[in-house]
């Protein structure tokens, strides 16, 4: 009868903890693809906001793409999925210039103790200059945090617990 009581206290005490969505400031790698392989650099702009920017090399064209994504905790501050849209630009061989409007949805995982950031996602891209004028794409990221985020202090969590959501 104890052990439930205390950890239901512990369990309602957690939950009224502010929920942070990542621990991260800045953080780089690689993207890949099906048929595709690239660069990303993800910044943290908000509390739970971030904007992506991906350098994308495919065997026929060459994008650039510009992402906010909204970050939403799953499980703790480490586990999260987000969504987002943006826009990309580029080359496609015998074709020319392309650019397009882009949705993504994905999950995220920061390894426990480790810089590293894990995620998947799918991202369509809708072409308004393009051979085709639809993609649904996807890929696998690995990203080195660059620059941490400070970890809250005791009296910041105090006041996050009372703060009117």
């Amino acid at each position: 009868m104890m052990n439930k009581t205390v950890l239901t206290f512990l369990l309602g005490f957690m939950s009224l903890l502010p929920a942070a969505a990542q621990r991260y400031k800045t953080a780089a790698g690689i993207r890949i693809g099906t048929e595709e392989f690239g660069l990303t650099l993800q910044q943290k702009v908000y509390e739970k906001t971030t904007v992506e920017g991906m350098v994308v090399f495919a065997p026929r064209e060459v994008t650039v793409t510009v992402l906010g994504q909204r970050h939403f905790p799953l499980l703790g501050q480490r586990f999260n999925y987000y969504l987002g849209g943006g826009v990309h630009g580029g080359h496609l061989k015998d074709f020319g210039a392309i650019y397009g409007l882009d949705a993504i949805a994905g999950i995220e995982y920061k390894i426990n103790g480790l810089p590293f950031l894990l995620s998947t996602d799918i991202k369509p891209a809708f072409h308004l200059r393009h051979e085709s004028w639809f993609n649904f794409g996807g890929a696998f990221s690995i990203r080195y945090v660059l620059i941490k985020e400070k970890p809250p202090t005791p009296g910041e969590i105090i006041r996050g617990i009372f703060k009117k959501k």
